[in-house]
């Protein structure tokens, strides 16, 4: 690339700029003279003024990572300064150029190339012994000095620290590296996490530009280029310029094989290769062919990630797909034993959707925290809005138009579910309040116009929940609607869960059943555990040798584990670790003494295993892991910090080695923020993102549980929740009423002070408030038993109210999740203590409602009538038509002498009394619609002369628009016209208020 002329140059105290070498989206790299010591230096230069934490994090990066690092190679920076304008990375200027530039210059014969990649491959040796993945090999970061040709690696800015990293799926727009040079795994598109090895296809690629003028795939589309990555063979290099030796073209294919496994497996395997090339076109001109990898041994543990015997499955899998994409709807649920390879199977889908453009998005149920509804759907949507943040300011107003359309004017109610949707769409007015099974149809119909805006032709949706064994009611619930009632096309829901964790009661299995019973077609894969000779060809591809070597081995490994692919990979590693398997740097081969191997006490728990494997680690990091083994299998830094009551910073430093085991994984790169925090950056900057983790699988989740002793883990849980509440109560940080009440119940019974019962009885009042907002009522149930339990049988005489919301909210969670003989007995016990009729008027709803929808409409009537007749408000089930008639002509009176502008001015009243009769009259209207018709002028009536003497209240003013609608259906009544127009004079008039609530129930 030839330099970058820009005028004028910035201003960098102590350096005067003379050549601007490059300039980038975010940085800008100048030639300048160090006026200090009279030397020429290199600056680099974020070019916002304002950047970004992520921009600021991996200019950090680069030097941090680099400063001591003792790699010939490397270029190792001088200072990292503070600009007037931002940060200066400082680096000494030895007169090289980068390899983009110089190939641009000049031409590239092949044994230069070939002494170019030699010199990479020991840069790349030196990395992989310092454990360093640089995730970013291009000709733009490689340096070479034009008279010696000595090559140089820059630009660690996104390189890792960690032995392995598990690429996060984003938006190609928020991808780390170049796209054009990217590993098939560094897409985040593939069943595989990255090492060292990312880095060779990097290197091919830019090898492949080199030897042939071009890239190997070049496409003006992201996700056409990635699928090329992932998918698409690269033209044999020779193809494209028949000079370039047909060897030479071999080596280059095999540094970018799709899949890790099959490129080299070390540097120095790649080095010895290229030596025989080079020698043999210096010595002769030509390169003959040679068996490449002859000395590619690798002296760590690399266990394949590729399947093992799980053919067939997968193709069933893809056949799924491939029918979604013309346009159907599909479930598909995987069962098997935790660690069976459900997830790994699941991400088999990654290619044919990239190829599609679709999208994947994924959430998983907790083990320990069952209560939160929709858990796994909340998530799932939180990476589909992760993955449209990345993308395109147009495309971005796209999306918000059109989720706006679907939605309507009711955004809040799933923006109150998922809050990340607030970021596309912005904020939204509040949602009308609906109650019962209508507030279920609401929730249930938006968010089936949500999956809808995602699953179509140009792009299919793929949904993948996890654990479904362990979900919550809500969202069985949510996912038998999308299944059977939602009209969605171009969606597979994928749904992973332990079969050995359900019965045929299981609700898993009554979800299940209803819809084999209803008709819906899915399909039910069940994975076997890995056979004898499957485990024993991973064996072999591990340590690199024939299967009939690595027999002795695998049988061993097959018996402690049985054929379960987690267990098999955790047990060789843990070998390794414990030196029980050895690499003989001498002979290259990895060695195990299965004597020794045979006496040893080896467990054949895999949770018993990752246990022992826990304890190897610092006593610091363990009790940090136990914790975020009650938090969550996912959790946050902050969160973590929170409750252990220490800084981030040193709860990331105690992390840190679980971390380097791959134990548990970043969700970004965030996390880079916490180490090298004793570098002398001159760089403040402080994480205004989560940093968030989560565990490599349940089985370590539950291992670092199992480290708490039995008899301290309700102790754990309840100091847990204590510390968030107080951070809840004390901060602005956002914490989860669900987070703080699990927590806290877990403990209840350590509670014994009055004063701390009492609050959290009012918070699991909250909890089950809000989860029965979200249609969670099997959760709502659990959380305000436990705030009943909480006050035991003296909350009726001490805590009077707080027992009447409890009962009231526990029995109307019963009647709306049809527990209709629940409803009784709560409702009876609840009885036995209100003396006030009017604070009995919700538990009376209830029951009446919970009488109709079991067909007992007389006894709801009558009993409807009774509480009203205790109100004041006489109606008699045996009413004649003249007595109705009075009551209509005096309400008629009534209305003759009131304006439409009267109605809507009336004054607004909180009295509840008045609300309560108003609620009790709204359903005995639904009651006489359907059994007794001739009382409804008169219910209609009563609420009418209600309104007029008491005003309006926000909850109940719809009566008005009900009243309206109700008579305009009678004809016989003269004041049907007029009590139309005074419902849409109020609709108009107050178009987003509360008030509506009844319409819309009609509506819907």
């Amino acid at each position: 690339m030839a330099p970058v002329v820009t005028a004028p140059f910035p201003e960098i105290h102590g350096y005067q700029i003379t050549e601007c070498l490059y300039e980038g989206h975010h940085t800008s790299v100048y030639r300048a003279l160090s006026q200090a010591c009279q030397r020429p230096v290199v600056l680099k230069v974020l070019r916002s003024q304002h950047p970004t934490f992520r921009e600021l994090l991996q200019f950090r990066n680069q030097y941090t990572l680099t400063q001591n690092l003792p790699i010939p190679g490397v270029v190792v920076p001088l200072s990292l300064e503070s600009g007037e304008n931002g940060p200066v990375l400082v680096m000494g200027d030895d007169g090289s150029i980068s390899l983009q530039r110089y190939r641009e210059q000049q031409a590239l014969s092949c044994a230069l190339i070939l002494e170019i990649a030699l010199q990479l491959a020991d840069i790349l040796y030196g990395l992989c012994q310092h454990h360093i993945i640089h995730k970013d090999i291009k000709p733009a970061n490689l340096l070479i000095h034009p008279q010696t040709h000595q090559v140089q690696l820059i630009d660690f800015s996104i390189a890792s620290l960690l032995p392995k990293e598990q690429q996060e799926l984003q938006s190609p727009g928020d991808l780390e590296g170049t796209l054009a040079y990217l590993s098939p795994e560094q897409t985040g598109r593939m069943n595989r996490g990255l090492d060292y090895r990312t880095d060779f296809y990097g290197l091919g690629v830019t090898l492949y530009e080199l030897l042939t003028g071009g890239l190997p795939f070049e496409s003006d589309d992201a996700m056409t280029l990635i699928h090329c990555h992932l998918a698409q063979r690269p033209q044999p290099l020779d193809g494209v310029n028949p000079q370039i030796p047909a060897q030479v073209s071999r080596l280059v294919l095999k540094l970018m094989a799709k899949n890790a496994e099959d490129r080299y497996q070390s540097a120095l395997g790649l080095k010895h290769d290229l030596e025989i090339c080079l020698a043999q076109l210096q010595a002769q001109g030509e390169i003959y062919e040679f068996e490449l990898g002859q000395k590619d041994s690798c002296d760590r543990i690399l266990i394949p990630e590729k399947l093992y015997g799980r053919e067939a499955e997968v193709k069933t899998l893809l056949d799924a797909f491939d029918r979604v994409s013309q346009g159907r709807s599909e479930l598909l649920l995987v069962a098997g034993f935790s660690g069976i390879g459900k997830t790994a199977v699941v991400n088999e889908v990654h290619k044919p959707i990239t190829r599609q453009k679709g999208y994947f998005i994924k959430g998983k149920f907790d083990q320990f925290n069952r209560n939160i509804p929709f858990s796994a759907f909340v998530q799932a949507f939180r990476s589909l809005i992760g993955q449209l943040l990345g993308e395109s300011d147009t495309a971005l107003a796209d999306w918000k138009a059109e989720i706006l359309e679907a939605l309507g004017e009711s955004g809040q109610v799933l923006v109150d579910v998922i809050p990340e949707l607030e970021l596309i769409i912005g904020p939204q007015a509040a949602a009308p309040e609906l109650s019962g099974s209508v507030a279920q149809s609401r929730f249930n119909r938006l968010l089936g116009k949500l999956i809808q805006v995602f699953s179509t032709q140009e792009h299919p949706l793929v949904m993948f929940l996890d654990d479904l064994q362990w979900a919550d009611s809500a969202s069985l619930s949510l996912l038998h609607l999308l299944m059977h009632e939602a009209e969605i096309g171009y969606l597979l829901v994928l749904g992973a869960y332990r079969d050995n964790e359900v019965f045929p009661a299981h609700p898993l299995m009554l979800a299940v059943n209803e819809l084999k019973q209803q008709g819906m077609s899915f399909q039910n894969l069940t994975l076997a555990p890995l056979s004898q000779r499957d485990i024993n060809q991973l064996v072999a591809d591990t340590l690199l040798c024939e299967s009939d070597i690595s027999l002795p081995l695998s049988e061993l490994v097959y018996h402690k584990t049985q054929g379960n692919p987690f267990f098999t990979t955790q047990f060789l590693q843990g070998l390794m670790a414990d030196d029980h398997i050895t690499f003989d740097s001498e002979s290259g081969y990895w060695q195990c003494d299965l004597t020794q191997l045979n006496q040893l006490a080896l467990t054949d728990d895999v949770v018993a295993f990752m246990v022992k494997r826990l304890q190897n680690l610092s006593e610091a990091t363990q009790e940090v892991l136990k914790i975020a083994a009650c938090i969550g299998n996912q959790f946050e830094l902050d969160t973590l910090a929170i409750v252990c009551e220490r800084t981030s910073e040193q709860v990331a430093t105690d992390l840190w080695p679980a971390l380097q085991a791959g134990l548990i994984l970043p969700q970004s790169e965030a996390y880079k923020f916490f180490h090298h925090q004793d570098a002398d950056t001159a760089l403040e900057i402080k994480p205004n993102i989560a940093i968030t983790y989560h565990f490599l699988h349940d089985r370590v989740q539950q291992a670092a549980y199992a480290l708490i002793l039995e008899e301290e883990i309700k102790k754990y849980h309840l100091r847990i929740g204590q510390i968030l509440l107080k951070q809840r109560l004390e901060t602005e940080y956002d914490i989860s009423i669900f987070s703080v009440v699990n927590s806290l119940n877990h403990g209840m019974n350590f509670i014994d002070d009055l004063f701390q019962r009492k609050q959290l009885a009012q918070l699991n009042l909250e909890a089950g408030q809000k989860a029965k907002a979200a249609i969670a009522y099997t959760e709502a149930a659990s959380y305000l038993e436990s705030g009943i339990e909480l006050l035991q049988h003296q909350g009726w005489k001490t805590e009077y109210a707080l027992s009447l919301s409890l009962y009231s909210e526990l029995v109307d969670v019963h009647y709306l999740s049809g527990d209709f003989e629940a409803v009784e007995t709560i409702s009876s016990t609840a009885l036995e203590h209100i003396s006030i009729i009017s604070d009995a008027v919700p538990i009376y709803i209830a029951k009446i409602a919970s009488d109709q929808a079991q067909g007992k409409m007389t006894v709801g009537l009558e009993l409807g009538f009774k509480v009203l007749n205790s109100l004041g408000i006489q109606i008699s089930m045996d009413s004649n038509h003249e007595a109705i008639q009075e009551k209509f002509r005096q309400t008629q009176s009534e209305l003759q002498t009131r304006t439409i502008d009267d109605f809507v001015g009336l004054p607004q009243t909180n009295n509840p009394q008045f609300l309560r009769i108003q609620d009790l009259l709204t359903l005995m209207v639904g009651y006489a619609y359907k059994s007794k018709p001739e009382l409804l002028p008169l219910i209609i009536c009563e609420q009418l002369s209600l309104l007029l003497q008491h005003g309006n209240i926000p909850a109940s003013a719809s009566i008005y628009a009900l009243y309206g609608m109700l008579a305009c259906g009678f004809q016989e009544f003269e004041s049907g016209c007029f009590a139309g127009e005074v419902a849409l004079a109020l609709m108009e008039a107050f178009p987003a208020k509360p008030f509506e609530m009844r319409v819309r129930n009609l509506i819907y």
